[in-house]
C-alpha cells in the first residue's frame, strides 16, 4: 500500500512540472510573435513614400535593412531554435503524454514489486531450508544417541555376560586341571630308583647306571669336554644325558640328582622348560615355566608317563620327549 501511494505522489509531480513548463513555452512563443507583428506594419506603410526625395528613399532602403536583419531570427530554420523538452512536446501533443507517464511509472513499481516479492520468496525458502536441516539435525542427534545408548547397552551386557563366562569356564577348567593333577599326584609318586624290571633297556641304562660322584673343578675340566652352568648349578654331557656335577662347587646343591635327556644340542634348563610347556598344553602342569626340574614338574612327568604306559621315571628320559613329540 505504501509503494501504491508513492507512485501516486510521483506522478502528481510530475503532471505538475510537465503543466508549469508547459505554460512557459507558451509565453515565450507569445513574445517572439510580437515583433513580426511590428515589421508587418513597417512593411506594410513603406510604399506610400515612393514619390519622397532622395533621402527618404534612403531612409526607406535602411529601414528595409534593418527591417532584414531584425527579421532574421524569425526565419523557419531550426538551428536557431531552443531544443524542446521531451515534457513539452508531450504536453503539446496532448493529454496522452500525462498519461503515458503514469503508466511508465506504475509498470515501473509493479516490476520493482515483483522483483522484490521473488526475492523475499527465495529469502523465505533459504530460511525454511536452513530451518529444516537444523530440525533434522536435532531430530538425528537425538535418535541416533538413544539408538547408540542401546546398541551399546546390549554391547555391554553381551560383553559382560562373556567376560563372566570366560572367567567362570577358566575357573572351571582350573579346577578340573588342578583336581586332576591332584588325583594324579595321589596315585603316582615320585621315583628317585631306578631299580626295577620297568627300567630294563637300553634307554633306561643312564637311569640305571647312575650314581653321584663328587668331584673338585680341576677333576671335572679334565674329564668333560663340556660343562655348563645353568640354573645356578654345574651340569656336564655324557652319553646323550645331562648329570649335576657334584663338586664342581663345593656349595651348590641340586634339587633332582639324576640325568636328563638331552636332544639337538639343547641346554638341560631349555630342555626343561619345553616339556614344562608341552605338560601345560596337554593339561598336566600349570606350575611356572622356569626350565627348573623340581618337584611340580616331576609330579607331572610321572603323571604323563602312568597315563601313556610308559615307565614312571619322573624325568625327562627318551621315551618321554618322544611321547610329547619333542624329540
Amino acid at each position: 500500500m505504501k509503494s501504491i501511494l508513492y507512485s501516486v505522489c510521483i506522478g502528481s509531480l510530475a503532471l505538475a512540472l510537465t503543466a508549469g513548463g508547459a505554460q512557459a513555452a507558451k509565453d515565450k512563443r507569445s513574445e517572439r510573435a510580437k515583433p513580426q507583428q511590428r515589421s508587418a506594419k513597417v512593411q506594410a506603410a513603406r510604399p506610400a513614400n515612393t514619390g519622397k526625395t532622395m533621402s527618404a528613399g534612403r531612409n526607406a532602403s535602411a529601414a528595409q535593412y534593418r527591417q532584414r536583419s531584425y527579421a532574421k531570427p524569425r526565419g523557419s530554420s531550426t538551428s536557431n531554435r531552443k531544443p524542446v523538452s521531451a515534457t513539452a512536446s508531450s504536453q503539446r501533443i496532448g493529454g496522452g503524454g500525462a498519461a503515458a507517464t503514469s503508466a511508465t511509472v506504475r509498470e515501473r513499481n509493479l516490476a520493482r514489486n515483483e522483483r522484490m516479492r521473488e526475492r523475499n520468496f527465495q529469502r523465505k525458502q533459504e530460511f525454511r531450508a536452513r530451518r529444516d536441516v537444523a530440525v533434522n539435525r536435532d531430530r538425528n542427534v537425538a535418535v541416533n544417541r538413544t539408538r547408540n545408548a542401546d546398541v551399546n547397552r546390549f554391547r555391554n551386557t553381551n560383553e559382560f555376560r562373556s567376560r563372566n563366562n570366560v572367567a567362570f569356564n577358566h575357573e572351571r577348567n582350573f579346577n578340573r586341571t588342578e583336581n586332576a593333577a591332584f588325583y594324579r599326584r595321589g596315585n603316582v609318586r615320585i621315583t628317585n630308583s631306578w631299580r626295577g624290571d620297568a627300567f630294563r633297556g637300553q634307554r633306561y641304562a643312564a637311569f640305571r647306571n647312575y650314581h653321584r660322584q663328587w668331584h673338585d673343578r680341576s677333576w671335572w675340566r679334565s674329564h668333560c669336554n663340556r660343562i655348563v652352568f645353568v640354573n645356578a648349578g654345574w651340569y656336564y654331557w655324557n652319553a646323550g644325558y645331562w648329570f649335576p656335577a657334584w663338586g664342581y662347587d663345593p656349595y651348590v646343591t641340586y634339587a633332582y640328582d639324576g640325568p636328563i635327556y638331552g636332544y639337538n644340542g639343547l641346554s638341560p634348563d631349555q630342555v626343561t622348560v619345553n616339556v614344562q610347556e608341552q605338560l601345560a598344553r596337554v593339561g598336566y602342569y600349570d606350575g611356572p615355566i622356569d626350565g627348573l626340574l623340581g618337584p611340580m614338574t616331576r609330579e607331572a612327568i610321572a603323571a604323563y608317563q602312568a597315563d601313556n604306559g610308559l615307565a614312571i621315571t619322573s624325568a625327562i628320559d627318551e621315551p618321554t620327549l618322544a611321547a610329547l613329540g619333542l624329540a
